[in-house]
């Protein structure tokens, strides 16, 4: 779920007001970050990872589907996303094991 301060945070980094736009970036990419990661939930250490890569899907709106572009001499390549997103996704990623993730879930002390 998107955070009010991840929201503000991106809304200060690009310049974009549309408050519905950021919340379904924000979602698309927690979900790929833990669909990536073969979590549940989030965790703390995944967050900027999440707001970097809904930067970068705020950035490509409107070239999806291109690999590259070159204009006024200036070329631009579209990868998926920058290494050092998927290290830190990698660093907290799961394995999977006979097919199971075995995930860390606290005991409730209720």
């Amino acid at each position: 779920m998107a955070r009010q301060k991840d929201m503000e945070r991106i809304k200060a980094l690009t310049g974009e007001t549309d408050e519905t736009l950021i919340t379904y970036l924000l979602e698309d990419a927690e979900e790929f970050a833990l669909a990536y990661t073969n979590r549940s939930k989030m965790i703390e250490a995944l967050e900027k990872p999440v707001r970097d890569l809904a930067v970068i899907a705020l950035n490509r709106i409107g070239t999806e589907g291109e690999s590259g572009r070159s204009e006024a001499g200036e070329s631009y390549n579209f990868n998926d996303a920058p290494k050092q997103i998927y290290d830190v996704l990698n660093r907290y990623r799961l394995a999977r094991v006979g097919g199971k993730v075995h995930e860390y879930k606290p005991k409730d002390d209720a």
